[in-house]
């Protein structure tokens, strides 16, 4: 019997019925992955690094007997389930969905494909701020400080604004 960890993933939508691509995603993610524990409130967001529409952001966290490396190809297999198209250039564009995965657990994950904790996280308001709602002292195994911590230090001031 495979061991059950919890995963934390972030949701965001900026293209379309954005509310219900949240839902159809956590809907996929449920039946792909696992037992979902919690979801945080929804925030929406100015669009980050690039001129788009406003996003919509949420955070959950779930139970799963996935590996990470199997977790990594259920949030692709989602997100091209659901549309999303990425582009081979550098840079963020415009998504009907994105989902990446921001904790394994406490486990620090560096391969070609993976790194977690999510080594960006801790810049972006719009993934401290639902995750907090869900894991407010859940400690990056990293920097060691909890969410509010990291959240309350985060340089990026965007206003985000719950729906």
């Amino acid at each position: 019997m495979k061991e059950v960890k919890t995963i934390y993933l972030s949701l965001g939508s900026n293209l379309g019925n954005r509310l219900f691509n949240l839902q159809r995603a956590v809907i996929l993610l449920q039946k792909e992955l696992g037992f979902i524990l919690e979801i945080s409130g929804v925030y929406k967001s100015p669009s980050w690094g690039f001129d788009g529409e406003d996003f919509l952001n949420a955070c959950l966290s779930l139970e799963t007997d996935k590996t990470p490396s199997e977790v990594l190809e259920i949030l692709l297999k989602v997100e091209k389930e659901m549309g999303r198209q990425r582009s081979e250039g550098a840079g963020y564009q415009s998504r009907n969905i994105d989902i990446d995965l921001l904790y394994y657990n406490s486990e620090i994950i560096q391969t070609d494909e993976l790194t977690v904790p999510h080594p960006q996280m801790h810049l972006r308001r719009f993934v401290l701020k639902p995750l907090a709602d869900i894991a407010p002292q859940f400690y990056h195994p990293i920097l060691g400080k909890d969410t509010r911590n990291l959240l309350q230090e985060c340089k990026d001031k965007t206003s985000l604004e719950q729906t």
